[in-house]
């Protein structure tokens, strides 16, 4: 694999996805939303990444912010599929969608620069200019978006801006690039505490951008059938 990923595309614009998108099952959305690219725009320049993980959150289960009840700050995760919701997560920014019902959300984990005839190398040029290791050195692009608050500052998505909005498809929005997952893996989500329904497997991730998420879950001494399951797109209900 390259170090970008790549397309050609006669449109100059790119046209986001509705709304009526994002208001189903949050596990079904967390699997759907793999493969999409993200765009937001910084002045003339869409910074784009396609998502390679995602975790699903109910408001049903321990692990979720949902759960801890309903507050102005997370007053998102509460209204309608397609709002955006946004917080700090060790400091950093941190990206989700609310899905369909009250408290449920998909996280966007990971992703992986893209790089196209919307969003060409000026653009990730800046998307490493916003996102330099401890150094202040140049990450490597596999590792620019490669964990949540990695990639918002790469994509410069901030908190205040867009947190408990609705997408604004001049300025914010996830596409469908056309090129779907062939196989997807089911694992545990990550820096889930204990007792906090730790064990469900509500984290998704692009099988073939594994190496580069927040966490491989094909590292070794993972089990297949134990720590993880491998779908096939039709058994994952891609689109």
């Amino acid at each position: 694999m390259s170090n970008l990923t790549a397309r050609n595309r006669a449109d100059s614009l790119p046209q986001g996805l509705p709304d009526a998108f994002f208001d189903r099952d949050a596990q079904v959305l967390a699997k759907d939303l793999l493969g999409k690219v993200i765009r937001h725009r910084v002045g003339s320049l869409w910074l784009s990444a396609r998502i390679i993980e995602t975790e699903a959150y109910y408001c049903a289960e321990k692990g979720s912010h949902a759960s801890l009840g309903y507050t102005e700050k997370r007053k998102a995760l509460f209204l309608d599929g397609g709002h955006i919701y946004m917080y700090y997560a060790r400091g950093g920014d941190s990206l989700n969608f609310s899905a369909q019902g009250p408290g449920n959300a998909v996280l966007i984990k990971s992703a992986y620069p893209w790089v196209d005839d919307i969003s060409g190398q000026s653009s990730l040029a800046q998307m490493l200019l916003n996102n330099p290791d401890a150094q202040g050195r140049p990450r490597p692009s596999q590792k620019l978006c490669a964990g949540q608050t990695l990639l918002c500052k790469a994509l410069g998505l901030k908190v205040p801006v867009w947190d408990a909005r609705r997408f604004d498809h001049e300025m914010l929005l996830v596409e469908d690039t056309g090129p779907t997952p062939t196989h997807i893996i089911q694992t545990t989500r990550l820096g889930i505490p204990h007792g906090r329904d730790e064990h469900l497997m509500y984290r998704f991730v692009d099988a073939s951008y594994a190496q580069w998420c927040t966490r491989n879950p094909l590292r070794r001494g993972q089990v297949e059938g134990r720590d993880y399951f491998l779908l096939s797109g039709s058994e994952a209900g891609l689109n």
